[in-house]
Formats: structure tokens, C-alpha cells, sequence
């Protein structure tokens, strides 16, 4: 085996592994950011792709989190610029620009999975609506397995997500941890959620 082959075998279960334990976080800091579900799917899906190459060349970086961070920025500052929206759901591109560039300088990644539980979990959505978006979101779970977990068809599914992520954006349902006052009407959702991530993933077989 070819040391260029060898190399890419060994980032991908790097990524893989990145993929199972940080992908909530980092999705849950670029939603908040993007404000934007399907964006933020992207451009991590992208920044994970470019990983397998460039870390095969040069080596893994010091902190494989913030790098996947900094170029998901990029990306999502380059598929900004090609649909010329400068302004996306709240998100500044000077901001974003900002943020590309100085992630390197502060590898320290915060846990933003509470809030999006809570923005999953929002009473604006039917409650299988919130269980769905939140174990595809922070559970990395394909669309095909939220199906088996609901017995849906795959299709139903993609369509119950696709409609979800609208919801949020539209209404513009805000990225935070409510209030004490909103706690009744939120938290029976939340915790119904984190112990289905639980069961499910204590169930599953990957």
C-alpha cells in the first residue's frame, strides 16, 4: 500500500471517529452561527471531505476540531457569495469572515448542544417533528435510521426533516436556552428527547 493510500485510510477513521464524538458539537456551533440547519449540514459534510486530502498531505492539525471549524466557515462564506445573499437568517458574513479567519488562534470549542436541543425541542414543532430534528442534528443519525426508529418510510422522513429545518428558519425560531418562565412548555419536550437520543443510541447497533 502506497503511502498517500495509507495516509488517506488513517484520516478517514480520524474523521470517522471526529464524526461520532464531536459532530453534534460542531454542528450545534454552526447552526448557531449560520442559522441555518441544512447550511450548516453542508458545509461540515464539505469540511470533512476537504479534511481527507489536506490532512493526508500535511499531516493532522492541532486541533482537528477548530480546522474543521475554520474551513466549514469558508464554505459557507463561499456558497454565501454564489447565491449573493449577504444577509442569511440573522448570520453576518462579516462576522463569518471573522471567524474563518481567526479560529486557528482560538482552538478552545464551545458546547453549544443545549441550546440546540432547546431550539429543536421548540413548541412551534410537532413533538415527533422535535424528536427527528434533534437525532439527526446532535444524534448524527442518518435520515434512513430516524425512519426505523419511528417505523416511517425513508422518504416521509427526509420530507418531515425538509420541513422542520423550514419551520425554523421561517418562524424564526431563536437559538438559546429559554427562560425560567418558558421552562414549563419546553422542558417536557427536552428531556422526552434526551432520553429517546439514550435508548436509541444505547440500541443501536453502530
Amino acid at each position: 500500500m502506497t503511502a498517500p493510500a495509507s495516509n488517506a485510510i488513517a484520516v478517514t477513521k480520524i474523521l470517522g471517529k471526529l464524526a461520532r464524538e464531536e459532530q453534534g458539537r460542531l454542528l450545534s456551533i454552526l447552526i448557531g452561527k449560520l442559522r441555518d440547519f441544512q447550511l450548516a449540514e453542508d458545509v461540515l459534510q464539505d469540511a470533512m471531505v476537504s479534511a481527507v486530502s489536506h490532512w493526508g498531505r500535511n499531516g493532522l492539525p492541532a486541533s482537528p476540531q477548530a480546522w474543521l471549524l475554520q474551513v466549514a466557515y469558508r464554505k459557507a462564506i463561499d456558497r454565501i457569495r454564489r447565491t449573493k445573499t449577504a444577509e442569511l437568517a440573522g448570520a453576518d458574513l462579516t462576522l463569518l469572515m471573522e471567524e474563518a479567519s481567526g479560529q486557528d488562534d482560538n482552538p478552545d470549542i464551545p458546547d453549544e448542544r443545549l441550546r440546540l436541543i432547546f431550539t429543536c425541542c421548540h413548541p412551534a414543532l410537532e413533538r415527533k417533528s422535535q424528536v427527528a430534528l434533534t437525532l439527526r442534528t446532535l444524534g448524527g443519525l442518518t435520515t434512513e435510521e430516524i425512519a426505523r426508529v419511528f417505523l416511517d418510510r425513508e422518504t416521509t422522513m427526509g420530507q418531515r426533516l425538509s420541513r422542520a429545518k423550514t419551520k425554523v428558519a421561517a418562524a424564526g425560531i431563536p437559538y438559546e436556552v429559554p427562560g425560567p418562565e418558558q421552562w414549563p412548555a419546553r422542558l417536557d419536550a427536552v428531556l422526552g428527547v434526551v432520553y429517546l437520543i439514550f435508548t436509541t443510541g444505547h440500541a443501536g447497533a453502530a
